[in-house]
């Protein structure tokens, strides 16, 4: 596979991402190197990386907490202070090995480290292969509102291995599916039919299936980097996705849903609102909801938690002038951004959803 450049950053695959490493950092000249990796990665993902490196300089490893209850600052100011304690200094290298977790809050940490040091991606979930390791955006969470805090920064290099995928739970697998599916969704009808029959996907799929999902947002994301407009398109699902996601991290009574698992939701409910404000077809989002509840199952959401998840749609990204802002669709490969939704169309979403 070809390599991609994007934002001056370049975007590796398998076999070239270890001899580009290793010549970035023979030609960089860092200071030292330090790995940033969760529990898992540094159990299933370290040693396989550490046999491929090739440099003199000193390798420091710092280990965080996996999960998304642990992407705080309160994280941060502990690499921080890591970082500061292993006299790190500006042109230290910074390399985040793990799933979204870690190169969304690896990245913020490099980039307001001394006020930025250079550093990696190397993701090894399938989600942070489609959609964490590509565009630049880095940050954490607020308590449990999904990434208030952070910067648009790239990384020098992005190293998609999909070795890695081999180490992953199912549940993962499926929850970086959903972005891909999102991919063609907004994107191109095309890519989205290779996906008609999710049980039949295997490993040797998705090589190919990573690299034009990489490509989808790459173009997307060098058009507008900065979110002002095409690249809302990418939120589709996820303005009542983050609000689902956020509403069972903070619950104690429900379990916590992985992202993806949260943004099939979403998807489910942006494509019946499609239907009502953007003339989408009606039986397209029938077919929508039935492939994703037959591949993903049901989650059980009462009315009586619809008010709390409408609520919390006040915090999402998008938002200005205090308008909640939603992208929806006209047919498939064909988003509208910034359209405004009456909470009765939400409630009415819902309730198709779990009808």
């Amino acid at each position: 596979m070809d390599s991609i450049t994007t934002n001056k950053c370049t975007i590796h695959f398998n076999n070239i991402c270890y001899s580009s490493l290793n010549e970035h950092l023979k030609k960089s000249n860092f200071s030292k190197i330090f790995i940033l990796v969760d529990e898992n990665t540094h159990q299933h993902c370290l040693a396989y990386f550490l046999k491929r490196i090739e440099t003199e300089r000193a390798i420091e490893i710092i280990e965080i907490e996996s999960g998304e209850i642990n992407k705080t600052i309160e994280t941060c100011v502990g690499v921080w202070n890591t970082l500061s304690e292993l006299n790190a200094d500006r042109k230290s290298l910074l390399i985040n090995i793990g799933g979204g977790v870690i190169t969304d809050l690896g990245g913020f940490v490099a980039c307001t480290f001394k006020r930025g040091i250079a550093y990696v991606n190397v993701p090894t979930t399938l989600l942070s292969m489609v959609d964490a390791s590509v565009g630049g955006k880095t940050g954490v969470d607020l308590g449990h509102l999904k990434n208030q805090i952070g910067v648009i920064s790239n990384p020098d290099l992005v190293l998609i291995d999909t070795h890695f995928l081999s180490t992953l739970p199912q549940n993962q697998m499926r929850s970086g599916l959903a972005e891909m599916l999102k991919h063609g969704l907004i994107s191109d009808e095309n890519y989205w039919n290779k996906f008609q029959d999710l049980s039949k996907l295997s490993l040797d799929d998705l090589d190919d299936l990573i690299y034009e999902s990489v490509m989808i947002k790459k173009n997307v994301v060098e058009i507008d980097p900065l979110e002002n407009n095409l690249r809302k398109t990418l939120n589709f699902g996820h303005t009542l996705g983050h609000a689902i996601e956020s509403h069972f991290l903070s619950n104690p009574n429900k379990t916590t849903l992985l992202h993806g698992e949260a943004i099939i939701i979403g998807m489910i409910l942006a494509a019946y609102i499609s239907t009502e404000l953007a003339g989408f077809p009606k039986q397209v989002a029938h077919h929508i909801k039935t492939l994703f509840v037959d591949y993903y199952g049901k989650i059980n959401i009462e009315p009586s938690e619809y008010p709390t998840i409408i609520e919390l749609l006040k915090y999402d990204k998008k938002n200005n002038h205090g308008n909640i802002n939603f992208v929806l669709l006209e047919t498939i490969g064909k988003p509208r951004i910034d359209c405004l939704v009456d909470d009765k169309i939400i409630i009415d979403a819902f309730e198709f959803y779990a009808s």
